[in-house]
């Protein structure tokens, strides 16, 4: 896979573009599924038992399980093949017409007289889901199907940039399947295994596991807590996530929380999930893995797949049934953030609503003028030493008179469009003061982070944090990421390289 989108690439509207253009080709391995979405009205209870009437009033259908992972692939842009066992039923030809309908190639899915398609139907009255019916197969697949879906997997992952396991427990897939994935001798340059139970598919040393937060906690053998303190709980297993998994990277999602990615080399990334209004959605954690997947085989660390894959989970969250996010809703969502800058009055009202929840303010600055590993990693340390994270952006006066007339690179514009489209951060705003000091002292932040090799005593700003009863804390200094090092590798580039990326 070509390694277009370089992995310190921020996050723009032009990253979905990226990846939609290189059109990466995806086999979606899985356990596939129909979703119902009912609706009606109720006015009346049963005769027959106390259950609410419903007169069902529309019957709308979606690709769910892994085939709703390969349609979240397909809707950003990838090349997507998908591998698995359907009946042949009313519910497996409606699931396969879905899918042909949106360009995915099910050539490989086997159809079986003896087995049922996996159905699960909502029944809904009022904006709430009253019953869930679900009608799946129970039974043992039969020897001869599962041995040519095995051999199918291998002709549909054989030349595929990636491929993305979705096992949740049918039985069909850690038989035949995974012994003929271990025992062949080439394989994608990525595999990302989402299962139920990630151990079995540790035999294919796979680059990324994406449970969520139960599983990890059955697969570690220990509870991992609620709320957002599990991320932490995650990252203290990190090295039993790892090994029982066989994986590079453990990503584990947490619902509402965001997301927590622990790697090999000891570092840990989060995610948080935007505050919005409930609705009644579905597969969002698979709408994640496939935008996951997608920017990391594409060159995106994964941070930085992390975080778009957080933004295209926050699209379809919001929506009602099972969704997709597309290249235009992620384009469209990012675009947002340009307009997220707020001035500094609108910041103090916000921040006093925050401060009445109960929430921890912290607040770092900077200019940000060209957004680089070492940025993302320090502001995904300051996001966790609160609950809200205020970026403050000095103006572009402010950068020239700090960093000379040639900068900044970046009009304050672009810088705040990448730095609000972090889920760490919550609100950037723009300062032209040298220092942040008048800021400060009417935001009154509970924690000033700065990011560097510096100590509190060297900072202008320490004086006015603690005057008004905050605290100064440095976070870990990249010696290696620097905004003029980025600058003088980009000037470095000869043009015919810049002009064939």
């Amino acid at each position: 896979m070509s390694d277009v989108l370089a992995q310190d690439s921020a996050l723009t509207p032009a990253v979905p573009h990226t990846i939609a253009g290189l059109a990466p080709v995806v086999t979606v391995i899985g356990d596939l599924m129909l979703d119902g979405w009912w609706t009606g009205k109720t006015e009346r209870m049963s005769r027959e038992a106390p259950a609410p009437v419903v007169e069902i009033e529309h019957r709308a259908f979606a690709p769910g399980g892994a085939a709703n992972t390969a349609m979240n692939l397909a809707a950003l842009g990838a090349t997507v093949r998908i591998v698995g066992v359907v009946g042949r039923d009313e519910a497996g030809q409606r699931l396969l017409e879905l899918l042909r309908v949106a360009g995915i190639d099910a050539s490989a899915v086997l159809q079986l007289d003896a087995i049922c398609t996996t159905t699960k139907i909502r029944i809904i009255a009022g904006g709430q889901v009253l019953v869930r019916v679900d009608d799946q197969f129970s039974g043992e697949y039969p020897e001869a199907a599962i041995a040519e879906l095995a051999g199918r997997v291998l002709a549909a992952t054989s030349d595929a940039d990636a491929e993305v396991v979705c096992d949740y427990g049918s039985g069909s897939l850690t038989g035949p399947v995974l012994d003929a994935l271990a025992a062949r001798t080439a394989a994608p340059g990525l595999t990302v295994i989402d299962a139920h139970d990630p151990r079995p598919w540790s035999r294919l040393s796979p680059q990324l596991v994406t449970p969520n937060a139960a599983e990890a906690s059955t697969v570690l053998g220990v509870p991992l807590g609620a709320g957002p303190d599990r991320a932490a709980a995650v990252a203290q297993h990190r090295a039993e996530l790892l090994q029982v998994t066989g994986a590079r990277v453990a990503v584990v999602t947490l619902d509402q929380d965001g997301t927590v990615a622990v790697d090999s080399d000891g570092s840990t990334h989060r995610t948080w999930a935007r505050r919005s209004a409930e609705k009644q959605a579905s597969g969002a954690g698979d709408t994640f893995v496939a935008a996951l997947t997608l920017g990391h085989v594409c060159g995106l660390s994964i941070p930085t797949a992390a975080d778009l894959a957080q933004v295209a989970a926050d699209v379809v969250v919001h929506r009602f049934g099972t969704s997709v996010c597309s290249t235009a809703d992620l384009v469209r969502r990012l675009d947002q953030f340009a307009d997220l800058a707020i001035d500094e009055d609108e910041l103090v009202r916000r921040l006093e609503e925050d401060r009445a929840a109960g929430r921890r303010i912290v607040l770092t600055n900077g200019c940000f003028d060209v957004l680089h590993r070492g940025h993302t990693s320090y502001l995904n340390q300051a996001r966790q030493l609160g609950d809200v994270l205020v970026v403050a952006v000095n103006g572009d006066d402010s950068v020239r008179r700090l960093k000379g007339p040639s900068r900044p690179i970046n009009p304050a514009s672009d810088r705040i469009s990448v730095l609000a489209a972090l889920s760490s951060v919550d609100y950037v705003t723009v300062f032209d003061t040298d220092t942040p000091i008048p800021l400060i002292r009417r935001i009154r932040p509970d924690v000033y982070a700065k990011g560097g090799d510096y100590t509190p005593e060297m900072l202008a700003e320490t004086e006015a944090v603690r005057a008004v009863g905050g605290e100064v804390r440095i976070l870990d200094y990249v010696p290696s990421q620097s905004t003029t090092a980025v600058v003088n590798r980009i000037l470095a580039t000869p043009a015919s390289a810049e002009e064939a990326s």
